[in-house]
């Protein structure tokens, strides 16, 4: 273990980051693999399908602004640990769930553990490091972010057409369990972390953030963010088990592998975030989302793989922008917001599984890529306007 935090932070610091991401984000999407059995076995349609999505995405709404009070005032490493084992609980429950009610209720359980670690991470970064290792270790920590959300996916999906999805879902919980074991043994304790106990002091910080711009436009932004990679990745699945792709779980998960393009580019974002700063990455990065998003539109199996490729490595490249830019901007509560802006990022993402279910509902795919422009040209709107002159 580390003695100090130096400027270069040394491999297993860098190590327990990425890999705190991959155990945060194992289980936020790993349902979306299984939607069509969910739809099958639990005699659900597709909106409620992809509400099971939602409803984990809810919860981290809900709850990160509050950890973020909870943390500034206890600490770090504690709440992260505790997260993860609290994480394992409900994903466990989900093996046992006979309806898909009670799943979106586990699902919604497994929501209000993540904060503990995402929120807290961030701060705990923006506390102990500055420049250059910042960011580098704010785009590992997405780096680890995206191949959780891939690895989610990938394994849950194989182990269904294995062993059944309920004895997957054991297997699931068991590497939340892991995890947390790994997180306490491997990540230094905080050697600047100054604790704010009092709540009237949590009120003051959380009004100044509401009235700093630099605050509200990365919220809205990473609202249009989520809304748009939870609603192409929730229901593309249900658009590629149909005719004429008829994708099994096995071919959905594997479809997941875009995602790994997207941990290899989300380091090497640092780059041009240092180079260009963060509005014009974003700007940049939501473009090239934005194509990829119209390219799904073609036919061709390859071609749709390749479009959603390009498009969630837009994603991934903004959302590690994004926070780089709360960090460069904030210096008072950084993990209360973090807590805000995790809830604006993942209400967008509540919004997507449920407006695009709509859409699908209505208009299939295409009706679905209609919702994403339009929340892409948002997105360059806010970053376009709101983050002007940003670090």
């Amino acid at each position: 273990m580390m003695n100090t935090h130096s400027r270069s932070p040394d491999f297993l610091l860098r190590l327990a980051v990425a890999l705190t991401g991959v155990f945060a984000f194992l289980q936020v999407y790993s349902v979306q693999a299984v939607l069509p059995l969910l739809v099958r076995d639990l005699q659900a349609s597709e909106v409620q399908a992809g509400l099971a999505v939602g409803a984990t995405v809810l919860g981290v709404a809900l709850m990160s602004p509050f950890m973020g009070m909870l943390s500034d005032a206890v600490g770090r490493k504690v709440f992260i640990v505790g997260s993860l084992l609290f994480l394992g609980v409900p994903t466990a429950l989900l093996a046992v769930a006979a309806s898909i009610e009670q799943m979106m209720f586990y699902r919604f359980l497994q929501g209000l553990a993540v904060p503990g670690i995402t929120v807290v991470l961030i701060a705990y970064i923006g506390e102990e490091f500055g420049g250059k290792a910042m960011t580098r270790l704010m785009s590992l920590y997405v780096a680890g972010t995206v191949l959780g959300g891939f690895m989610g996916r990938f394994l849950l999906g194989h182990l269904s057409e294995w062993m059944g999805w309920r004895s997957a879902f054991y297997v699931m919980a068991a590497l939340s369990f892991a995890g947390a074991l790994f997180v306490w043994r491997q990540l230094p304790a905080s050697r600047r972390f100054v604790p704010k106990p009092h709540f009237q002091t949590a009120l003051r910080t959380l009004s100044g953030h509401l009235k700093n711009r630099y605050v509200a436009a990365a919220c809205l932004l990473g609202a249009c963010v989520l809304c748009s990679l939870v609603g192409c990745f929730t229901y593309i699945n249900l658009h590629l088990a149909q005719a004429p792709y008829r994708l099994d779980s096995g071919s959905l998960a594997n479809l997941f592998a875009v995602y790994l393009i997207g941990m290899v580019i989300t380091p090497l974002s640092a780059r041009l975030i240092n180079r260009f700063g963060s509005r014009r990455t974003i700007l940049l990065a939501v473009g090239l989302s934005a194509a990829g998003v119209l390219g799904t539109l073609f036919a061709p199996l390859p071609a749709v793989v390749a479009a959603l490729a390009l498009m969630s490595s837009g994603v991934f490249i903004t959302q590690a922008a994004t926070i780089s830019y709360i960090a460069a901007n904030v210096t008072e509560g950084r993990s209360l917001a973090s807590g805000l802006y995790y809830m604006a990022y993942y209400g967008g993402g509540t919004a997507g599984s449920w407006l695009c279910g709509l859409a699908y509902a209505q208009g299939g795919w295409t009706g679905v890529v209609w919702v994403l422009l339009l929340v892409q040209a948002a997105a360059l709107l806010i970053a376009g306007r709101g983050m002007a002159k940003a670090v």
